[in-house]
């Protein structure tokens, strides 16, 4: 198929993709081989005999499940200015994602059921075949003080409760929204932190934020806020029913040591599933001081006031949690790796450039990354700090088993023979640059703006039909 064959939204057929790298994460299978997709449908999978070896020799094309995206702010209804869902979708086909889950911090908040139908319609009426799911408001208005009707917002469509961007602080309304939404089998997702800490924090506490004057946000907060939120899990999970789980999700894990509790709850056998977002494993706090290194490659010389690459204060390094120190990362790549995150989200969202273009501690934290998460995952990859197998299952089949996929009307992401398409191709060989022009995204906001990154999306296929389309000719 060459880019002429087909446009964005078409039914595959008879389409063949021979000697690339295949990864199916739900097998754990990866190797050499070919894929053919007729009607919409997988058709035949053959892996080449002996060819299971990822080295030099290994095809630059890789052929995955579509990738699964926990944590995504798309703005619709009240702030289309920054994103809609037409261009957040597009924005997500670029980026490899079939299937996001949104945020509920629209205006109004996604806390009643008319206003979840209302976000359902929205994202039909995009006409993208990229798969939206919503996470609706924990409390009424996420203002954390009134848990919201969960019964009635989960006959709306709801697949989990939250207050996101805003942390859950109070031990008692979170007690009561893991007894309800356990009841009804789905996640309370949690922002790990503790305001009383980390107000008015600029950038994480460390050397970089002391050298540039910036208020420090201590890890400790998110250490203590994982924990609390854990023992209320361990509290009402002693409280439910046997065969009633209470589920805590925590996203956007960005300490190492926030993941001790974690692994405690798994050994108790609590249901506590989290995920990491991609600028949290491959950037670092000297970044905003101009540092431009990966985590990886400061790890053994951080940042310590010398001139960088580009200009401190850069408000697209206003992020929320901050940017932590290069062992936190190594940290999170490493409990990656090991199986306790259990995926990657990219905390998508996207900021108007009138509320980025501000001294650096009034500019709206936020990254637009549902088009840079691959790249910077191939990074790490490429660094040999995270294998392309073990990548791929936090970006599908990690997340689907996050969501419970299967109560969503998802099918687990494989490269199943008989399976619907949804698959993403992409040549890890071949860099693209980051920056206006490639960006689906209404909003620009990112700090990788003028750096190439690894992985350019081919073909992305969800339910059968392309959403995103990047062939060479010929």
């Amino acid at each position: 198929m060459t880019a002429d064959d087909a446009r964005a939204g078409d039914i595959l057929t008879d389409f063949a993709i021979d000697d690339a790298w295949l990864v199916d994460p739900a097998s754990g299978r990866s190797g050499r081989g070919s894929l053919r997709v007729e009607d919409g449908r997988i058709t035949e999978v053959e892996w080449t005999p002996a060819g299971g070896r990822d080295d030099g020799a290994a095809p630059a094309i890789v052929v995955a499940p579509g990738f699964l995206d926990l944590h995504a702010h798309l703005r619709e209804p009240g702030g289309e200015e920054s994103e809609t869902y037409a261009t957040g979708l597009a924005a997500a086909a670029h980026g490899g994602f079939t299937t996001i889950c949104t945020t509920p911090d629209t205006r109004p908040a996604v806390d009643r059921p008319e206003v979840a139908q209302r976000v359902g319609a929205a994202a039909a009426a995009a006409g993208s075949p990229v798969r939206a799911r919503t996470l609706a408001a924990l409390t009424v208005g996420r203002e954390g003080r009134t848990l919201g009707p969960l019964a009635s917002l989960a006959a709306a469509g709801a697949v989990g409760f939250t207050d996101l961007p805003a942390a859950t602080t109070d031990p008692a309304l979170l007690r009561a929204a893991l007894t309800e939404a356990g009841a009804l089998g789905l996640a309370v997702v949690v922002h790990a932190d503790e305001p009383a800490l980390t107000g008015g924090a600029e950038a994480n506490e460390g050397l970089p934020a002391t050298i540039l004057g910036l208020r420090g946000a201590s890890p400790a907060a998110e250490v203590a806020a994982v924990a609390r939120a854990v023992a209320v899990l361990r509290q009402v999970s002693a409280e439910m029913p046997p065969d009633v789980r209470p589920h805590l999700h925590l996203t956007g894990v960005s300490v190492g040591a926030a993941l001790d509790p974690i692994r405690g709850a798994r050994t108790e056998g609590l249901r506590v599933t989290c995920d990491v977002f991609p600028h949290h494993l491959a950037l670092h706090d000297g970044w905003v001081g101009g540092d431009r290194r990966w985590a990886w490659d400061a790890a053994s010389e951080p940042w310590a006031g010398l001139p960088g690459e580009a200009a401190p204060y850069s408000v697209d390094v206003r992020l929320e949690p901050p940017l932590r120190s290069p062992e936190d990362a190594i940290a999170l790549l490493a409990a990656l790796e090991d199986g306790t995150i259990d995926a990657i989200a990219t905390q998508h969202l996207p900021v108007r450039a009138v509320d980025k273009e501000l001294p650096f501690g009034d500019a709206v934290p936020g990254i637009a990354g549902l088009e840079t998460t691959l790249g910077l995952v191939l990074e790490a990859v490429a660094a040999g700090r995270l294998g392309l197998g073990r990548a791929m299952r936090a970006l599908s089949v990690g997340p689907f088993r996050v969501l419970d996929g299967g109560r969503h009307g998802l099918v687990e992401p494989s490269l199943r023979e008989g399976a619907t398409a949804d698959l993403v191709v992409f040549d890890r060989s071949d860099r693209w640059l980051v920056g206006r022009p490639s960006l689906r995204s209404r909003a620009g906001n990112t700090p990788l703006a003028g750096r190439s990154l690894p992985g350019r999306v081919l073909l992305t296929v969800s339910r059968g039909r392309i959403a995103w389309l990047d062939l060479p000719e010929g």
